[in-house]
């Protein structure tokens, strides 16, 4: 979404201490903008890289497969996303997403596996393609609408070779909220969503403030991600908090399995703390590192029969294919990004 740049003059001028200037014309219906003073630009193109040190999977029981462990040296691969406005107006946005990760992972023993959970990690490693559609939509001067459909096709298949649609996994989110100041911007709603690994419906809260003297924030959108901002300039921000990623991702895309141990299913998810540094480079380019933790949530499997997704939530009982373990490592990310002006 929309944010104020302030490139075009003197270093240190902050153009922002102006966004508060209009002409009145009560003829005309205000509405809230999407704009808050302080908050970091959205980005509108980001690619990036994304590396993992090295940790172990201990694989369960599988069939005639016994439990197996193995050391993973390094999970790394690229990151592309793209978020562009197609409508613009100060009654509404409507934004076009598109995101592509690729997930490698380098075993020490690569040549001696015999688990086909780390055989097929090793040989085809993971990739999310996803598409999306965001809408914000403002109803009065203080309050806006905020809605987000996307489909995910996720597996270890390539970009050659696709896998069928009919494993697609779908996410969805509506927010009511309230911006009551320039400053100050919250909304609650509830979501469909696999950032747990699976499916689930969660309740979401979100949270953008920065303090008067534009040095201070908060920019969150819980239970997906959270951060505290501190300002040394609008151009250089350094932020502490964490991500939650995760998804449900079909495996065995090369080398299907009979029944009962085909149609299997990765519900991965992870949590991220970190430290993140961005910073404009030039223009409307900006730089972002992240350095932090990644601790294992779910790396287990599921059977999903035809691809037709069921609902465990926290308090179901149906059993995993295979429950698996992760030790958890360090990571490092960096990309460069086309901000919105």
């Amino acid at each position: 979404m929309a944010q104020v740049d302030s490139t075009q003059a003197e270093e240190e001028e902050d153009f922002s201490m102006y966004d508060n200037l209009e002409f009145v014309d009560e003829s005309v219906k205000r509405f809230a903008s999407v704009k808050l003073s302080g908050k970091s630009p959205d980005k509108l193109v980001s690619v990036g890289y994304d590396f993992q040190g090295a940790y172990g999977i201990n694989a369960s029981d599988f069939g005639t497969n016994t439990a197996a462990n193995e050391q993973v040296s390094a999970t790394h691969g690229l990151r592309f996303a793209a978020n562009i406005p197609v409508i613009s107006k100060n009654s509404i946005i409507i934004q076009a997403g598109l995101t592509y990760w690729n997930t490698k992972y380098e075993f020490e023993n690569s040549d001696k596996l015999i688990h086909p959970l780390h055989k097929t990690l090793s040989e085809n490693g993971l990739t999310t393609t996803e598409a999306a559609i965001s809408v914000y939509k403002p109803l009065t001067e203080t309050s806006f609408l905020l809605a987000r459909v996307a489909a995910g096709l996720n597996g270890d298949y390539k970009l050659a070779d696709f896998q069928p649609m009919k494993y697609n996994r779908y996410s969805v989110a509506l927010l009511w909220g309230k911006k009551p100041l320039d400053n100050k911007q919250w909304a609650i709603g509830l979501s469909q969503t696999y950032r747990a690994g699976e499916l689930n419906y969660l309740p979401v809260l979100m949270y953008n403030w920065t303090s008067t003297n534009r040095k201070w924030g908060v920019e969150s959108l819980l239970p997906a991600r959270g951060d505290v901002r501190y300002n040394f300039s609008p151009r250089s921000m350094l932020f502490a908090g964490f991500d939650l990623e995760g998804t449900s991702f079909r495996i065995g895309n090369k080398n299907e399995l009979n029944p009962p141990f085909n149609d299997l299913e990765l519900r991965r998810s992870e949590l991220r703390f970190r430290l993140k540094y961005e910073r404009q480079l030039i223009g409307f380019i900006w730089i972002s590192a992240k350095v932090g933790y990644r601790y294992n949530y779910s790396f287990n499997v599921d059977r999903v029969e035809n691809g037709e997704d069921f609902f465990r939530g926290f308090f179901g009982d149906q059993k995993y294919v295979m429950e698996n373990s992760l030790t958890n490592p360090l990571f490092f990310n960096f990309s460069i990004n086309l901000v919105s002006p």
